[in-house]
């Protein structure tokens, strides 16, 4: 996965933290997360506060 496959990491980060509740979370941690999915293979220069936001987004689509 890429920075830009937000829903794919979103679903990966719903199996990966079923509890969590992605509205509360800093991006600081979200970035880290991400990172450490196993499937993620990007550059973390890539990433951004317009990217970790949509992944936010997706997070909570998914969530719901």
């Amino acid at each position: 996965m890429k920075w830009t496959d937000t829903y794919d990491i979103a679903a990966a980060l719903v199996d990966a933290h079923p509890d969590v509740d992605p509205k509360t979370l800093r991006f600081t941690q979200l970035r880290e997360w991400v990172m450490a999915l196993p499937e993620f293979s990007d550059d973390p220069a890539h990433c951004g506060e317009k990217i970790l936001e949509a992944i936010q987004m997706a997070w909570i689509d998914e969530a719901d």
